[in-house]
Order: C-alpha cells, then structure tokens, then sequence
C-alpha cells in the first residue's frame, strides 16, 4: 500500500513526505519532480510555454505509474485531485491523505516560492481563496484530511500514523 499526499501548494506535502517515508522506512517520490525530469524543464517553465492542459495530461500519465507502485510514500501535485481518473488509480493501491491550511498560512509559507506558476498574480491570496474554494470539493474525496496551520512537520506525521491505524483497525 502506498500512503498519498495531497493539497494545496504550502501545506507541507514535500517536507512531510520526506519525514513520513524516513519514519515509515518506505520511498519518497514527488509527482511534480517525476514530471520535471521527464520533460526536462520545470514546471513553471511547462505552464508558460505549453499551458496547464498540456500539464495536466502530463501528470494524469506520471500519476498512473506511480499509483502502480507498491510502499511509497507518493507526494502528488496540488492540482492532482482535479482529475477522478487521477484519484481512482491513487486509491487503488494507496490511503490519500490532504494535508489543508489556512490561505494565510499558504501565502505565509509560499511567497518566496517564485516557481509557483498558479500564485503570479497581482492579489495571490484571493487567489489562493479562489483555488482553495474550486478544490475544496476534490480535496473532500480524500480518505484523511489534516489541517497542517498550527502543527509542525513532525506533528504532522505522527497524526497520519494516528489516522492511518485508526482507518486500518475500522477496517478488520
């Protein structure tokens, strides 16, 4: 079984990948690192040059081969729930889990992030409220949500092995 991070941009998704695979002893792979290296440009680079549909079918075939491994911990893209197809195949093999914060906190902890194509706007944290708002339904789809605002990475995943026995043991 593979244990998916999902969420928006900021919630600690990369950072407590990392954690949980080192503490969970599994593999860590990034969706977004995945896509960079097979179309050997950034992802920034990506959406100006080709727009975000090409990036998206991108990503739709990174996400099916990835939710075909088995004990990684997969840290998908903010924008991966937005496809059903995307979010069949994680769940075939995998636990979603969206880690959520405030767009406060998002802003706060994104507004160094020049490489984040979907925040170059004039007024990022409408933005953020808007994107938060259209995928809060997506995000809803996932099987544990964690509100990341006040926690730290490693309080984060201790919740998510929490949960994750939690989920286990309802189900036997």
């Amino acid at each position: 079984m593979n244990i998916v991070l999902v969420g928006f941009m900021g919630t600690g998704k990369t950072a407590i990948g990392k954690l949980l695979a080192k503490k969970l002893e599994m593999k860590y792979i990034s969706t977004d690192e995945l896509i960079e290296h097979k179309e050997r440009r950034s992802i920034n680079d990506i959406f100006k040059k080709s727009g975000e549909p090409y990036f998206r079918r991108v990503e739709k075939e990174v996400v099916k081969k990835v939710a075909e491994l088995d004990k990684f911990i997969i840290d998908a893209g903010g924008g991966v729930v937005l496809d059903k197809e995307n979010i069949q195949n994680l769940k075939r093999n995998g636990k979603i889990i969206c880690l959520a914060a405030t767009s406060d906190v998002i802003l706060e902890r994104t507004k160094r992030y020049y490489h984040r194509p979907l925040l170059n706007t004039k007024n990022p944290k409408e933005k953020i409220e808007e994107l938060l708002k259209n995928r809060a339904p997506f995000y809803a789809q996932a099987d544990v949500t964690i509100d990341t605002t006040n926690m730290t990475p490693e309080e984060v995943v201790q919740e998510i092995e929490n949960r994750l026995e939690n989920e286990i043991s309802k189900q036997q």
